[in-house]
């Protein structure tokens, strides 16, 4: 049984060396407190946040450094997506679908060099719906992407709204999921030091998308398409029943749809980040073990370094659970 990894990021040296030779075009001066202002020092790359300098870790451009961080946490298959300080959102629509064209075409690159170890995600210019869907289709005809990243919310803007729905609509028709991953949290009160934006914005970014996804309707219109969350979903598991109590009780949650949040949210697919084996217990009750797999956010601090030390931490899970978050979840959304 191979074992997959959908939480897997890369920052290629396309988009590497675009950065370092056009700082101005992805605006760094004025987005360097996000940390995707670029330097380089000694022929090694690094970001630059309000001065302080951090090596972009070579697992994220070296396809070997990749591969022995794979082996050493017992991957055997590993789905690239950007690091979300790559999204480039922000840029006008032309520099944003340039910036995503760099990163798509430096993770089919980091694939070919290792395909039977490696498969790619998309990164699109969600500022320009029409454009995104043309770099979608590019990707997937010319690299056979099954995997889209998406934030969880667009320049504080939901998934759910209208004007991303022709994009979503596009993914599902291609056969391709989401891979939601946060860059920033649309509540921003009280997220100052601590690294709160991370352990609370983060997942309170996600349990807002599930919710706007839930009860706008989006789902509903949307029935074969397949989400995968990061981070266990976030706070969505543990509110699951506050949504349903709402739903049951206050004609307003109703108006766009008549589903259930019960059921609504056995459509979401999410990664077994949680950082704790209860979590992850009351998450496969939630869902079941066929929603779930293995995302270890490598190489980042806030992941794991030995997924399947973390899973093994739940001592109820089953050989059928395990077999699905290890393998089984993924090659059914990656098609293979």
């Amino acid at each position: 049984m191979k074992t997959y990894d959908l939480h897997s990021h890369a920052v290629p040296r396309t988009i590497i060396d675009a950065m370092l030779k056009e700082p101005e075009r992805f605006d760094a001066k004025g987005q360097s407190g996000n940390g995707v202002k670029t330097v380089e020092r000694e022929g090694k790359p690094y970001f630059e946040n309000n001065g302080r300098l951090s090596a972009i870790d070579l697992e994220l451009y070296e396809v070997d450094a990749k591969i022995e961080a794979m082996n050493r946490m017992r991957i055997d298959v590993s789905a690239l997506s950007v690091a979300p300080p790559t999204y480039f959102y922000y840029l006008k629509a032309d520099d944003g679908l340039y910036a995503s064209k760099l990163s798509n075409d430096g993770i089919a690159q980091m694939v070919a060099k290792s395909p039977e170890r490696l498969r790619g995600m998309a990164t699109l210019p969600m500022q320009d719906p029409d454009a995104a869907i043309v770099e979608l289709e590019r990707c997937v005809k010319e690299y056979g992407f099954k995997a889209v990243e998406l934030g969880s919310s667009i320049e504080r803007e939901q998934l759910s709204l209208p004007k991303f729905r022709k994009v979503l609509k596009t993914i599902e028709q291609l056969g391709c999921f989401i891979f939601i991953h946060p860059y920033q949290c649309t509540a921003k009160g009280g997220m100052e030091g601590f690294e709160l934006f991370n352990t609370i914005g983060f997942p309170l970014d996600e349990v807002i998308m599930v919710a706007h996804l839930m009860f706008s309707g989006a789902l509903d219109d949307l029935k074969d398409l397949n989400i995968l969350i990061a981070h266990g979903g976030g706070f969505s598991p543990y509110q699951l029943g506050r949504f349903q109590c709402a739903f049951d009780n206050r004609a307003s949650v109703r108006v766009n749809t008549q589903t259930p949040p019960r059921e609504l949210f056995k459509r979401f697919y999410f990664d077994a980040l949680t950082h704790d084996p209860d979590s992850l217990r009351l998450l496969i009750e939630r869902v079941g073990a066929d929603h779930i797999a293995i995302g270890t956010d490598n190489p980042f601090d806030m992941g794991y370094f030995d997924p399947l030390a973390e899973l093994a931490k739940l001592k109820t899970l089953t050989p059928h659970e395990r077999e699905c978050i290890c393998c089984g979840t993924a090659k059914k959304l990656l098609c293979e």
